[in-house]
C-alpha cells in the first residue's frame, strides 16, 4: 500500500516528543508500506469491485489490523491490550494503537473503518487528548476517495474530511496532529476480494 499524502494539521510538539518523532513517523510509514494484497505479493492490488452493494467490495478492518500488527512489532500497544497498560501510561480511551515511554505522553494512531462521522470523532478525540495534556498527539489514516469506492460502502475518505482541516488547524493546543491518505498500488478483478471477516494478519 502506498502513502499518498501526509497532511500536518497541528505542529506544536513539545521537546520530549521531538526526540522520538522521526522513529514514530518511520514506524507509521513502514506499517503502511508493509500492507500488501494478495498475501505474499510485493504490493497492494485491490479487487476492483464497488462496495455499494451488499456482499460486494472489500473489507476495511483486515487492512487496519495488518497496519496495527506491524506497529505492534515495532513496540506500539494495540487497542486489545489497552486494559493491561498502567493507567498513568495509557491515553484517554482506547485507540487502534499507541506508543508511550516514561519520558513522553502517549502518541496514538487511528485507522478509519467507519464513515466520515467516525473520522470527525477520531480527530476530535485526539485534539481533546492534546488539550487535556493526556497525549502528545496522533495521526488518523484513511483511504483516498479512489480507494474508498472499492471498500465497505460509505467508509470515510481523505477528500471528504479535507474541507474541515482548517477547523482543527486553529487549535491552540500543544501537540502534533496529522491526517494520512493511503491508496492501493494497483487494481484488478483477478485478485480475490478482501473478506470482511478475514484475519488482518494475512495481509502482511
Amino acid at each position: 500500500m502506498r502513502l499518498v499524502k501526509w497532511e500536518t494539521i497541528v505542529n506544536k510538539p513539545n521537546a520530549a516528543f521531538q526526540k522520538v518523532r522521526a522513529r514514530l513517523f518511520k514506524d507509521i510509514k513502514m506499517a503502511i508500506d508493509t500492507v500488501v494484497w494478495p498475501p505474499g505479493a510485493a504490493t497492494f492490488t485491490i479487487h476492483a469491485q464497488s462496495g455499494k452493494k451488499r456482499g460486494q467490495g472489500n473489507g476495511v478492518k483486515p487492512i487496519k489490523d495488518a497496519f496495527v500488527k506491524l506497529l505492534e512489532i515495532r513496540g506500539w500497544i494495540p487497542e486489545r491490550d489497552y486494559p493491561k497498560v498502567d493507567p498513568s501510561l495509557r491515553p484517554p480511551g482506547p485507540f487502534d494503537a499507541f506508543f508511550t515511554l516514561p519520558s513522553i505522553l502517549p502518541f496514538v494512531a487511528e485507522w478509519e473503518t467507519g464513515n466520515v462521522s467516525s473520522s470527525h470523532r477520531a480527530l476530535n478525540k485526539i485534539v481533546m487528548g492534546m488539550n487535556d495534556a493526556c497525549i502528545t498527539g496522533g495521526v488518523l489514516v484513511l483511504p483516498t476517495r479512489k480507494m474508498a469506492k472499492y471498500l465497505t460502502d460509505r467508509v470515510g475518505n481523505f477528500e471528504e474530511i479535507e474541507p474541515y482541516f482548517r477547523f482543527w488547524k486553529k487549535a491552540s493546543t500543544t501537540g502534533y496532529l496529522a491526517v494520512i491518505a493511503v491508496e492501493h498500488d494497483s487494481e484488478s478483478d483477478k485478485v480475490p476480494r478482501i473478506s470482511k471477516g478475514t484475519d488482518g494478519r494475512a495481509l502482511i
